[in-house]
């Protein structure tokens, strides 16, 4: 039987030619602003040699020294121009105020980037970078990845984060950025994903292909992987996941399943208070309780 590191490695390894994960990045602040209640910098990344990342990191104003920190991932929803501006902004399906006042109110620093596609980076459409990235042997999603797991990496660097207090968050494509790089990663500490823990055989079994953009599908992915199987490399972390039962996107029938197999496995290891997936009665969208649960699982794990 494979050791979870080496399972790890074969789900990385599915992610297409990626740029050398040692490469050294680099960052440039362009302005500095101080606001209400965070300071907010915007960034120019170097995380993968090919594209420039823009970025927003937000910290607290008065910080006693290290503190935890946050890698936000953004949305998809066909809103390509919001991008980054999520964590400032928000959008419809998100509850306010933005995340990002949330979280600097609650002592947490945040980076948000722009993917591939989306933001300052929607210079081509998601369609032409996936079938471009085919052709050479790379994968859109694993290239999305890539340039998560580097903010971590750019995060750890920064002198106000504590290493061995990050999490990660997000709704949609962002949920699922989230459990992504929390099973690749284990500096990730706290994983929160809203509306998007999907069961692929139970999408695949429903047709609903459609429901998802083309950057999400993986060659192989499931010949080897379930989604239970990428979430089970989180455990024990803890792990809080918020779906609708009225989400097409997120079948009924895959997130029981999934909860089932991640509660063996979360007990297994003697944590079962870590894992927690709570189902509500709506479509596609973070609800008041939903914010609530969120706030209320960080301060407890971060």
């Amino acid at each position: 039987m494979s050791t979870v590191q080496e399972q790890r490695e074969r789900l990385y390894g599915l992610l297409g030619i990626l740029p050398d994960r040692n490469r050294p990045i680099s960052a440039e602040k362009l302005w500095e602003q101080e606001r209400e209640h965070d300071i907010l910098e915007k960034l120019v990344l170097d995380l993968n040699g090919e594209e420039p990342v823009p970025a927003y990191f937000l910290r607290p104003k008065q910080l006693p020294g290290k503190a935890p920190a946050i890698l936000y991932n953004h949305a998809h929803g066909g809103k390509y121009h919001i991008g980054k501006e999520e964590v400032l902004s928000g959008r419809a399906a998100l509850q306010n105020p933005p995340y990002g006042e949330v979280l600097t109110k609650m002592g947490y620093s945040v980076l948000c980037m722009d993917t591939w596609a989306f933001g300052e980076r929607a210079v081509r459409s998601e369609a032409d970078i996936f079938k471009h990235m085919l052709w050479h042997g790379k994968v859109m999603w694993g290239m999305m990845v890539y340039d998560s797991l580097r903010g971590i990496d750019y995060l750890v660097s920064r002198p106000e984060v504590d290493p061995e207090r990050i999490g990660t968050m997000g709704l949609s494509m962002g949920s699922t950025m989230a459990w992504w790089v929390a099973a690749l990663d284990t500096r990730v500490k706290v994983t929160v994903d809203l509306c998007c823990m999907t069961d692929f055989h139970e999408l695949e079994k429903q047709n609903g292909w459609s429901g998802h953009g083309f950057y999400y599908y993986v060659p192989g992915l499931l010949n080897e992987f379930s989604t239970a199987d990428i979430n089970a490399l989180i455990a024990p972390r803890p792990h809080l996941s918020l779906n609708g039962d009225q989400d097409k996107l997120t079948p009924v029938e895959g997130l029981i399943r999934i909860d089932n197999h991640l509660r063996k496995v979360y007990e297994e290891y003697g944590k079962p208070e870590a894992w927690k997936m709570i189902r509500y009665d709506v479509g596609h969208l973070e609800t008041p309780e939903m914010r609530l649960e969120t706030i209320s699982f960080l301060q407890k794990w971060l």
